[in-house]
């Protein structure tokens, strides 16, 4: 761990080697950081913590063998003091709230990494949360709603590649009747005006993903 005279020790996740190229070259010029390793998914993202042992991690959520979320849980549960910045291209409130329920102390939209990357890492490392105003403002608006079911998501998925009534039905082995009913509870919840407003909504907030 870092001391106050000694650069914060950052550790980049991200399955994209122009993330992480990006994020490299944002830190070499600060004195006061360095990027002390790299992974490009969730089980080396453990086994770099294990042999960094970093001030901050940047942890993408979208990765291959091992998500983000796994990845964090599974640092969370041996190092609970983990400093943890979520970087992501989602902008829902609810991978948001789900990534700050987990631990994370940030979440950074990655088209954000230049304006705001350094100042989330300086303000992370000094014990204090940081979250991009767009989603800090997403989860104030939807603050209150009512959250949907497991099986109602389930649903809004197939709903969302296309699928029918009949056909979710077949799929989810249930009745005709029992996905209308959940239909309808998702137009509620999601005060959706129809089928295709929920899927942009559910897209939006980041309920389902395509």
């Amino acid at each position: 761990m870092s001391t106050d005279s000694s650069p914060i020790r950052v550790l980049a996740i991200d399955d994209h080697p122009l993330i992480r190229a990006g994020i490299s070259a944002l830190l070499f010029p600060e004195s006061d950081m360095t990027l002390v390793g790299e992974a490009s998914n969730g089980r080396q993202a453990i086994a770099k913590y294990l042999e960094c042992h970093p001030d901050v991690t940047l942890m993408d959520l979208q990765m291959p063998e091992m998500n983000g979320f796994d990845a964090m849980a599974a640092i969370l549960s041996e190092f609970p003091k983990a400093r943890i910045i979520v970087l992501t291209t989602y902008a829902g409130d609810v991978q948001a709230q789900r990534a700050i329920k987990a631990g994370a102390q940030g979440y950074l939209l990655k088209n954000l990494l230049h304006q705001e990357l350094l100042q989330t890492i300086r303000a992370v490392h000094a014990g204090r949360k940081a979250m991009a105003a767009e989603i800090a403002s997403d989860i104030a608006e939807y603050c209150g709603s009512e959250e949907l079911t497991l099986k109602e998501i389930q649903v809004l998925r197939l709903v969302a590649a296309g699928n029918s009534n009949k056909q979710i039905a077949a799929q989810l082995s249930t009745t005709e009747e029992t996905v209308k009913s959940r239909v309808k509870s998702i137009l509620d919840k999601l005060h959706a005006n129809d089928r295709t407003h929920a899927v942009t909504i559910g897209l939006k907030r980041g309920i389902i993903d395509l």
